[in-house]
């Protein structure tokens, strides 16, 4: 295996150095959380690779990120189980949240198809019209991940000590809609292809697989804000199995079976625990 891994070393430090500089300034007072300055990084990120690369895009890809942009904006206006954090602590209302989330995805899809073009990780069959390979990705996502919803039920009981309360199928569906499509896009899509435009010249034969384990773990630990105040260790451990039984699945789902299969994959975990009434 050869390759300069100077780039990858940096990539890691400045990804410690955000969580760390985070858990410092929130020991000091509020900051923003992990996830709402990844989005903005990564949104920032796309919006220079689209800059640069919009004539790479098709005439589906402009429809497919306005429609997707579109779907989680419009949800979002709707959700009565998923209830997102206030965006930098300032956009409150389901109005504010619906142009954020709807924004920022598409951006992020925008500039994860201009990356997809260049031979990027991940490929989104929709806006090439390969609806066979899309629907196949879609019903592998849903049969890996049944089981690990189920598992991620006896999980949340086991860790947050409340017994299941089940909530309108219908909303748990429709609201589970919002973390697949929105963290999926971003993390999965966006952050994974700028991962790898940075490592492929450096390492060209690793680089995929490096930048989409350093975008799963980013998006895994940002989930543990809070926990990282009261007990790094504990932090650091439950980010582990989280990166394991729920953060590999969908990596190597939407490498080998493109991006639906990973949203397919996250939705079902989501709309299974909003069901239960976590």
């Amino acid at each position: 295996m050869k390759g300069n891994y100077t780039t990858l070393l940096l990539l890691v430090a400045a990804f410690i150095a955000l969580f760390l500089a985070r858990l410092w300034l929130a020991a000091q007072g509020s900051v923003p959380r992990t996830f709402e300055m990844l989005d903005l990084l990564t949104a920032a990120g796309a919006l220079l690779v689209l800059l640069k690369g919009y004539r790479r895009l098709q005439r589906a890809d402009w429809i497919t990120a306005l429609v997707l942009g579109a779907v989680v904006g419009a949800g979002m206006r709707f959700a009565t189980l998923f209830s997102p954090y206030p965006f930098l602590g300032v956009v409150h209302d389901s109005a504010g949240q619906a142009w954020v989330r709807g924004g920022l995805t598409w951006l992020a899809t925008l500039g994860g198809l201009v990356i997809m073009r260049q031979g990027g990780p991940v490929q989104f069959h929709v806006p090439n019209g390969q609806w066979r390979k899309a629907l196949r990705g879609l019903l592998v996502g849903l049969a890996v991940g049944l089981p690990l919803a189920v598992l991620n039920l006896f999980a949340l009981q086991a860790t947050q000590g409340q017994p299941v309360h089940w909530q309108n199928p219908l909303s748990a569906m429709l609201d589970a809609v919002q973390p697949a499509v929105v963290e999926e896009v971003i993390y999965r899509f966006a952050l994974w292809g700028l991962l790898w435009l940075i490592l492929r010249r450096s390492l060209p034969r690793q680089a995929v697989w490096l930048a989409g384990l350093l975008s799963m773990l980013a998006h895994t630990y940002a989930h543990f804000d809070d926990l990282f105040l009261q007990s790094p260790l504990t932090a650091l451990g439950m980010g582990a199995v989280l990166a394991l039984f729920w953060g590999l699945p969908p990596l190597i789902l939407a490498r080998r079976r493109g991006l639906e299969s990973a949203i397919a994959f996250h939705w079902l975990q989501d709309a299974t625990r909003f069901w239960a009434g976590f």
